[in-house]
């Protein structure tokens, strides 16, 4: 049995597998709010945790019990783990991580003494959805751009915005795909337009760094509307107070795509274009001819808006590079388990190391 996590600033999914050579369904899968926790072993201490037998109670307590709690499962053996993989939203040094958009500090070896894991790998999240790109089917991604890809294989390059902002790469060694981390999406916002110059300048009365996941994320998208809501003044009343007591961004891009709102579409228009800008620029620094794949918790929920051409304008618009830039596929993960499944692959290739 292995164990694999995809941990983000805003959920927590964790998952049991039976994981050797072949893509695996998980067994048993939980998602947790991390927001909820004070570090990961809380969540892991509850995860793999037997339920408790029920507590010995007199005649009179039965009928009360049995009203305000559901029965009690019978005990389960403990879960015995030949390995565990996390992907984690934040560098990874030294198997060790201090994750960027929550308070916790994450220690693989730690981990593995209090569980009695053998192995223990943690990785950075979209390192780890890279390693699940490559177990996903077709059926689980939807093109943006076919393009033309060479006959050679090449490196192809990963952008996810969700909490926050990833990235990584995968080049090719001649025989198999190696996933990269990095943190690109802490890299400097470079604005295209007046208007995107105007944006940083407004981001920058916030932040002393703007960096492009301040814009290509949830709050991001949030930022874009404030942006455009303090310029523009033409935030409509019932628009205000459905983002004033939900969620910022979903509100948004609710609205942006049922036609809602002039602001709410001009923001969708803005987030699209600066996100197909920087998945262009990734694609140039990865020379990533094979293709650009787009994860995180946004695509599939905007994905109308990505269709629409606003995002492939953005991505080819590269000067004497366009020719280039057309000929790269470009494609949507839709499968929101992509990261799990990748950690799921590496725990499974570490816990043949210590099958007997």
């Amino acid at each position: 049995m292995i164990l694999a996590g995809d941990i983000g600033a805003t959920k927590t999914n964790l998952a049991l597998y039976e994981w050797t050579n072949a893509r695996a369904e998980p067994l048993r899968l939980e998602r947790f709010p991390s927001g909820d926790y004070k570090s990961l072993e809380d969540i892991l201490v509850e995860f793999l945790t037997p339920p408790n037998p029920p507590s010995p109670a007199t005649s009179l307590e039965v009928e009360e019990i049995h009203q305000r709690e559901k029965p009690s499962t019978p005990t389960a053996k403990p879960v015995k783990l030949r390995a565990a993989c996390f992907g984690v939203a934040g560098p990874v040094i030294d198997n060790r991580c201090q994750t960027t958009n929550l308070p916790w500090a994450i220690d693989g070896q730690t981990i593995a003494k209090q569980f009695t894991i053998p192995h223990v790998q943690l990785l950075n999240d979209l390192e780890a959805t890279a390693y699940g790109l490559l177990w996903l089917r077709p059926d689980e991604l939807e093109v943006l751009n076919a393009g033309n890809p060479p006959n050679k294989r090449q490196a192809l390059a990963l952008i996810a915005a969700g909490t926050g902002l990833g990235q990584g790469i995968l080049f090719w060694d001649g025989k198999t795909y190696h996933p990269m981390p990095s943190e690109g999406g802490h890299a400097d916002f470079a604005p295209t337009n007046d208007q995107e110059i105007d944006l940083l300048r407004y981001l920058r009365t916030q932040y002393l760094h703007v960096s492009y996941e301040r814009i290509l994320s949830g709050p991001g998208l949030h930022a874009i509307y404030e942006f455009l809501r303090d310029t523009k003044k033409n935030e409509p009343t019932w628009l205000a107070q459905k983002i004033s007591v939900g969620d910022p961004a979903a509100e948004i891009a609710q609205a942006g795509l049922q036609g809602q709102g002039e602001i709410a579409k001009q923001a969708l228009d803005l987030f699209a274009s600066i996100y197909g800008a920087e998945a262009g620029n990734l694609a140039l620094k990865a020379l990533s001819l094979d293709g650009v794949y787009i994860g995180g918790g946004i695509a599939p929920k905007l994905i109308t808006k990505l269709q629409d051409g606003t995002f492939m304008k953005a991505f080819t618009n590269k000067g004497r590079y366009k020719r280039l830039m057309t000929q790269i596929p470009v494609k949507i993960i839709m499968n929101q388990q992509t990261a799990l499944i990748g950690a799921a692959s590496v725990a499974g290739a570490l816990s043949l190391t210590s099958a007997p």
